[in-house]
């Protein structure tokens, strides 16, 4: 199950923003009244001492439990709603399509004001930052599913597209890629033996993997971006659904822009590990 956090944290937010807000405008004056209509008492009553008519005031004044904990943890979860929506976010990625840049189990930081300020929970723009540049890692929405998906930047609106027989092509120009080595990929049904290769694009050096027994055309080698739209790709190029099975994505599903591993965990009880954290290599 897909928990939306900020949607819980919107609503969080908003309960003890009312809870506070609606103690201060109706019932804390009932309590400031008590206490005064108290010392009025109090003060013709000798029996009293100073030490019972502080702590019986104090007591008239004090606040119920929910609205104590709704002033204590507003703020706080006021500002995590804040540095969620507009700064950073943390996001584990949950499959290897990104495989050798990101692997399953990785903590990515993603930077959320990159591309503009968005409203979290509806994501309407409120504020133009920048625009997703060839070659970025991007955290988005696809068009099939509502669910954070994350690869990388290979067409903006406009461009063309080609990939057929493993070589990818943007706007008639070869994206060229150095062999490094043969590996064995992992494909969920079985390993399979591929090759790792060290790909350029728009001034980012990164890596690639490839299944040669698999085609990568996935029944079409070309594709027109249409206006205000990405055409996303994973790292891990035949074992990955991408914009070549569902489409580009739209500028408004773009959620922003992983910036570091700073995080893995592999499934299960498993202690988290720090040794593989790194910046994603930016375009020049």
């Amino acid at each position: 199950m897909n928990i939306d956090f900020s949607f819980v944290l919107v609503c969080l937010v908003g309960v003890c923003g009312v809870i506070w807000l609606l103690d201060t405008v109706l019932v804390k004056s009932g309590r400031v009244k008590a206490a005064e209509a108290f010392e009025k008492r109090a003060a013709n009553d000798l029996k009293l001492s100073d030490e019972q008519v502080t702590e019986e005031v104090q007591r008239l004044l004090q606040e119920p439990l929910v609205t104590e904990y709704a002033k204590s943890f507003f703020p706080v979860l006021l500002f995590v709603l804040a540095l969620r929506s507009f700064l950073f976010e943390p996001y584990q990625v949950p499959t290897g399509s990104m495989i050798p840049t990101i692997k399953i189990g990785d903590f990515i930081l993603v930077n959320k004001f990159a591309y503009g300020l968005r409203l979290p929970v509806i994501g309407t723009k409120i504020l133009d930052v920048g625009e997703p540049q060839r070659g970025e890692i991007m955290v988005f929405v696809p068009p099939h599913v509502d669910e954070y998906y994350v690869k990388r930047v290979i067409g903006l609106p406009g461009d063309t597209i080609r990939y057929q027989n493993q070589q990818l092509s943007v706007n008639g120009e070869l994206v060229p890629e150095t062999y490094v080595e043969n590996i064995m990929v992992d494909t969920g049904i079985g390993p399979l033996e591929g090759i790792l290769n060290s790909a350029t694009y728009n001034g980012v050096t990164h890596a690639t993997q490839h299944i040669p027994a698999v085609n990568g055309s996935r029944g079409r080698s070309s594709w027109i971006v249409p206006p205000g739209h990405y055409f996303m790709i994973g790292d891990n190029r035949e074992n990955s659904a991408d914009s070549r099975v569902w489409g580009p994505v739209s500028e408004d599903n773009i959620v922003g822009k992983a910036v570091a591993v700073w995080m893995h965990k592999d499934p299960g009880f498993n202690l988290p590990t720090f040794e593989n954290n790194a910046f994603f290599p930016q375009p020049e």
